[in-house]
């Protein structure tokens, strides 16, 4: 005679309570998340026009095409904005991805 194998344990869902999404905690996120998105991007455009802005002095050499260089403040405010939006992204990644926590 063959041994029985027991049957699996039934399972019963409950049924689906439709208030169980947080509507305000959808909203927060959804608020922080457009607000950060706007603020990279408008860091990362402050420093496009800084890299592009036009020094009417006559002291700056020329690059190809007739093109000024910026002045070296100018270069480490743009730096800046660019590492701003780097770190941004990075931290983005780090909340996104659970193998970096």
């Amino acid at each position: 005679m063959a041994p029985q194998i027991p049957a699996p344990p039934q399972i019963r869902l409950a049924p689906q309570d439709r208030s169980a999404l947080d509507w305000s905690g959808l909203g927060e996120v959804t608020l922080v998340s457009i607000g950060a998105t706007v603020g990279v991007v408008f860091v990362f455009a402050l420093g496009v026009r800084i890299l592009t802005r036009r020094d009417e002095s006559g002291a700056r050499p020329r690059l190809g095409g007739g093109r000024r260089r910026p002045s070296a403040p100018a270069r480490v405010v743009a730096g800046l904005c660019f590492l701003t939006c780097a770190a941004a992204v990075a931290y983005g990644l780090y909340l996104i991805v659970p193998q970096f926590h």
